[in-house]
């Protein structure tokens, strides 16, 4: 299962065998944005403001659980849930 959390109308997802950077997707009704995990920057797509600044927030948060379950995903395993922003 790709959905990693889910908050505010937001979808994290993570991939098996995606390409590098590290990194994960995020939903917010029909946009879409990557978010390097290193940089917590997006490289790829956009989504509001205000949606884009909860998915930075969430992610500095969790920097570190998103690494790991990038590491898992990468080695076919599947990854962790990560708590939703509240």
């Amino acid at each position: 299962m790709p959905e990693i959390s889910r908050f505010f109308g937001i979808v994290i997802k993570m991939f098996f065998d995606d390409h590098n950077p590290p990194h994960f997707h995020a939903y917010y009704g029909e946009h879409e944005v990557l978010i390097d995990i290193h940089h917590l920057s997006v490289f790829a797509g956009s989504i509001p403001p205000r949606a884009l600044g909860l998915v930075i927030e969430w992610a500095t948060l969790h920097q570190v659980e998103l690494l790991k379950d990038w590491s898992l995903a990468k080695n076919q395993q599947f990854f962790d849930r990560i708590a939703p922003l509240s």
